[in-house]
């Protein structure tokens, strides 16, 4: 155990032009187990709002340290970093830091997070205008003493304003910020001062304890993250960004069957030897494997797990995935089971697909039981009983559908239904060709549920009150630049280069008939959404009838049931 710090803290302050100029430099460097930067627009006005009221910020914690050359990010600023004896290395504060950086310098104020401006009239901060208005200052010019000369020479109308532009100005470069600095070469003594101070205040998700916890020397840049895992898997299966927390789940999923243990003693090599062997630790299949082993072997389960979701299962992308927890199900299974013979994959898409309709709700704890349950259903060298019994822990064929009369992207009972259309592989509306799953990846680039691959059909004011959330009214057109939110237009004429045979084809790819577009034409959107829903519903149906099999025996395969024959032989 580390006795703590060889020097005390020194504390002293920092203008925000100091700290800006020193993230130019590349002084400013963030230690791999900080987390994600998390704050959104809001926040970021929040913090200027607080500079120029001259309210406290907070203070930061920064450890002086050595420093490799590399390109670093700092909010939405890139900077290429020399190499420096003596770096600044953000224990606490990154989101301030990045946010002053990437508001305040030119070239990184493009993200619509920090591209913000200081409206002089109403004395508030608002987002930059698309075309510059006098009064109207974005913030790198106003926060610049030349640039913000140039601007009233440019726009001399603003004049009026110059005594509360100079304000602002010399507010926001002389702002003091407190701070502590740390000397100290070992990192495990930061990591802990890091999970300290952040279970003082805003709790950490466990996914970005378990990386400050098992990070390494900041030299090392090739080793596998959780943030690199999601990269590789959104950009080499197009399935979207997985979050943290369920990577970090499916890889505890995969080394053991307890994924809510302490993940603290969770590779020996960090453990003391007297603890290595302690009553009570968790199971670990995987006992001695390194950190890094760990982190491949779990990204190439996951990627097997995703494999037979998106072409077994019919999950194309994460957005359209019900629930999170199978996944980190399903790693588990194809980390010990990497090769599940047809017979297999048809029960486990059953499975899959039951325990969707189901729900987490039949498990005590919902999402927490449900997870412990399936988890340690799956044995590392019983395939065939893994299966069967995950089957029995869903098996409940009086389970309602899903109600279409309720349409939330980010519902579990939603991505069910935008499954089931999936499923009818729909197309193009313009040149008939069906959408793939590279359309469907490009249109949810960065999006947490698959709303931006949606169009309404017709208007959505045009809809009296009650029927506004049918599914009815919507259609999965994954477009990158669609022509509006709505596609009545689109869909009531046929385009001049299809037949009218290919053209009914596209139509029905998204459940739509002659019989609609005819109600529509009439506008008779009550008729069209009541007759849809109606189609719709039979789809659902036809689709779960046939991914769950209720009514069909779970047989295991018959190389298992022959296996089981030959050791009963063997042992009369």
């Amino acid at each position: 155990m580390s006795n703590g710090l060889d020097d005390r803290p020194s504390a002293t302050m920092f203008t925000v032009e100091r700290l800006v100029a020193m993230a130019r430099s590349g002084e400013i460097r963030i230690p791999h187990f900080q987390r994600d930067f998390r704050w959104q627009r809001p926040d970021v006005v929040r913090l200027f709002d607080s500079i120029v009221r001259g309210y406290p910020v907070g203070s930061l914690l920064l450890w002086r340290r050595p420093a490799p050359k590399q390109l670093i990010k700092l909010g939405s600023l890139d900077v290429e970093a020399p190499q420096m004896d003596t770096a600044r290395w953000v224990v606490d504060g990154q989101q301030r830091i990045k946010s002053l950086a990437s508001a305040l310098i030119a070239e990184a104020s493009h993200d619509t997070r920090f591209s913000l401006a200081y409206n002089l009239k109403d004395s508030e901060f608002v987002p930059r205008p698309p075309v510059d208005e006098p009064t109207t200052i974005p913030l790198p010019v106003i926060f610049n003493l030349t640039e913000i000369l140039r601007w009233f020479q440019k726009y001399p109308e603003a004049l009026p304003y110059v005594e509360r532009a100079n304000e602002i100005t010399q507010t926001l470069r002389q702002f003091q910020i407190p701070a502590y600095e740390v000397i100290q070469d070992d990192v495990k003594v930061l990591q802990d001062i890091f999970d300290r101070m952040n279970n003082y205040g805003k709790r950490l998700s466990r996914a970005e304890i378990f990386s400050a916890l098992f990070a390494d020397d900041e030299a090392v840049t090739n080793r596998l993250t959780f943030d690199k895992i999601a990269e590789h898997l959104d950009e080499d299966l197009g399935f979207g960004v997985v979050d943290n927390d369920t990577i970090l789940s499916s890889m505890l999923a995969r080394r053991g069957p307890d994924v809510r243990r302490e993940i603290r003693n969770e590779f020996t090599d960090d453990l003391p030897e007297t603890r290595k062997n302690q009553p009570g630790r968790a199971i670990i299949d995987f006992p001695d494997e390194s950190r890094d082993t760990a982190y491949q072997l779990g990204e190439m389960a996951m990627r097997r797990a995703i494999a037979f979701l998106q072409e077994e299962a019919g999950v194309p992308h994460v957005s359209l995935l019900p629930y999170k927890h199978l996944l980190v199900v399903l790693t588990r299974l194809f980390a010990h089971h990497p090769n599940p013979d047809p017979r297999s994959i048809r029960l486990l898409r059953r499975w899959f697909w039951r325990a969707a309709v189901v729900g987490p709700e039949v498990f005590k704890g919902s999402t927490t039981g449900a997870v412990r349950f399936l988890v340690f259903a799956i044995k590392p060298n019983d395939l065939s009983g893994s299966i069967q019994e995950l089957l029995k822990l869903v098996s409940y064929p009086e389970t309602l559908i899903p109600d279409l009369r309720r349409f939330r992207s980010n519902e579990a009972a939603t991505k069910i239904i935008l499954c089931s259309w999936w499923a009818k592989l729909p197309r193009s509306l313009d040149d008939g060709n069906p959408f793939d799953r590279e359309d469907l990846s490009a249109a949810l680039l960065d999006r947490l549920t698959a709303l931006d691959a949606v169009k309404y059909i017709v208007p959505r004011h045009s809809v009296p009150t009650e029927y506004r959330l049918w599914a009815a009214n919507r259609a999965l057109v994954p477009l990158v630049e669609g022509n509006g939110p709505t596609i009545e237009y689109t869909v009531r004429r046929r385009p001049l280069g299809l037949s009218e045979r290919v053209w009914q084809t596209v139509l029905a790819s998204h459940s739509i008939t002659s019989e609609m577009i005819d109600l529509l034409s009439r506008n008779e959107v009550v008729e069209f959404l009541v007759t849809r829903q109606g189609a719709l519903q039979q789809q659902l149906s036809d689709f779960l009838e046939k991914m769950c099999e209720w009514k069909f025996e779970n047989t295991p395969p018959l190389s298992g049931l022959i296996l089981d024959d030959a050791e009963e032989d063997e042992y009369a």
